[in-house]
């Protein structure tokens, strides 16, 4: 997964048709500039969080080789990380040093404003024009002051992975619209003794984005964008989220032990449960489709029962019923690194690279034209849902910075924990953003 900082507001997320091509082209002699790469043997190192042996890990190996044998002089060494390792401890110590990768994973919004005002990115704006006009406005939320410090190479909304199977056998004839059609669909599912929804709190995130989606359906369009511009938290809309989920916690739709449960790990994790046929609903993001037949047992069956609906609306509430939560992966290049980093994240981002990343059914891409690669059922029905969404919002951790995202994670479990309230989740993210 991918899975996340405090960004621009609103994503309006294209992913439409054009054809985008990789303008990479070797040089001679001296040594490499921003001018000209290639003129002398570079080493790149790649630090991306497809850490789990499966078709993502696979295809970014493919594409550092691609990108090396059409490159000669460019070495590329990769450390997959997974995603909490690498966001909240590898890649913040390493940016410290003076040793950081060249390349990395970059959530955007607050994270990357942070990264910048910390001076540890390299300003790509003059290099990928082109790149940017062909991904759209996605590419904005990998922005600071104007200015593009990375790209996306993925980019959906979330929503509720199901086993079509279960619902059928508990007699739920629909995938849920409203969170009182999920309620009872949760009622039933327990009926024939199956576990409702999935749920990783052991990674904090997944459990968080429950509060979010809360947040989302609470708040209207226009505190959200607000709070992601800035970081006051005083809408009562906020409390309310913390509220609604104390309530759906205690309808327990969850598996026993949920707070120890790792999110993405292997057969015993969340999605381990979803993929396995022990768990009939999982929350999650449109890269779940490949974190699940990594850990599943059987990915035929997997590929049988699987579907995707979205979050359920809140029948009465503030918020916009047809908003969602979204946001993406990219990548950002080290602010001394060569001026290979910044051609390689472009040849990741190209038509083709993107095109191929689609066929690997790990997540939606961002390039126009590269949807052709989309054939999943479940990732057309995120594809579609994506452009009719009347507002997407990024994950708020990312939206509102590390700093604010890290104490409202720690205080939304706390919630799930038993330890926590509502008012305790509005009271941490007040407190961070005063920091």
């Amino acid at each position: 997964m991918t899975i996340k900082r405090r960004a621009g507001a609103v994503l309006a997320l294209f992913l439409t048709s054009a054809l985008l091509v990789a303008g990479c082209s070797g040089g001679d002699e001296a040594g490499p500039s921003d001018d000209e790469p290639y003129k002398n043997p570079v080493t790149l190192t790649w630090w991306h969080n497809a850490s789990q042996d499966g078709p993502g890990k696979t295809y970014w190996e493919k594409v550092a080789k691609d990108f090396s044998t059409l490159h000669p002089t460019v070495k590329i060494e990769i450390e997959a990380i997974e995603t909490n390792q690498l966001q909240r401890t590898r890649l913040p110590a390493a940016l410290l040093s003076n040793d950081p990768p060249d390349i990395f994973q970059a959530w955007g919004g607050g994270e990357i404003r942070e990264q910048v005002e910390a001076d540890y990115l390299k300003d790509i704006t003059d290099k990928v024009q082109t790149e940017v006009g062909n991904i759209g406005s996605a590419a904005e939320i990998w922005q600071a002051n104007g200015k593009q410090y990375g790209l996306p190479f993925r980019m959906g909304i979330e929503g509720i992975w199901y086993n079509k199977d279960m619902f059928a056998q508990a007699g739920i004839t629909a995938p849920p619209t409203t969170f009182q059609e999920l309620n009872d669909a949760v009622t039933k599912l327990k009926a024939i003794n199956v576990i409702p929804i999935a749920l990783g709190a052991g990674d904090k995130w997944p459990a968080a984005h429950w509060w979010y989606n809360f947040a989302l359906r609470a708040c209207s369009v226009d505190t959200l964008k607000k709070a992601s511009a800035d970081p006051v938290f005083d809408d009562p809309c906020f409390l309310k989220a913390g509220q609604d989920l104390k309530t759906f916690i205690a309808t327990n739709p969850f598996q026993p032990n949920f707070i120890a449960t790792p999110g993405q790990n292997d057969p015993t994790s969340a999605n381990g449960l979803l993929a396995n046929g022990k768990a009939a609903m999982e929350l999650m993001g449109d890269w779940n489709k490949g974190t699940l037949e990594t850990v599943a047992q059987d990915p035929a069956a997997l590929k049988k029962f699987l579907g995707w609906f979205p979050v359920p609306a809140i029948s009465g509430s503030a918020g916009d019923p047809k908003a969602a939560l979204g946001g993406g992966d990219g990548f950002a290049c080290a602010k001394n690194a060569p001026a290979e980093c910044v051609e390689f994240l472009k040849y990741i981002v190209s038509a083709d690279v993107q095109k191929g990343y689609a066929e690997t059914g790990t997540g939606l891409p961002v390039t126009k034209g590269a949807e052709a690669g989309v054939a999943d059922p479940a990732l057309k029905a995120i594809l579609d849902a994506t452009s009719s969404a009347t507002y997407v919002q990024l994950w708020l951790d990312t939206a509102y910075g590390s700093t604010v995202g890290n104490a409202m994670n720690d205080a939304i479990v706390a919630i799930f924990a038993g330890t926590g309230t509502p008012e305790q989740v509005v009271s941490a993210m007040k407190a961070a953003a005063s920091k």
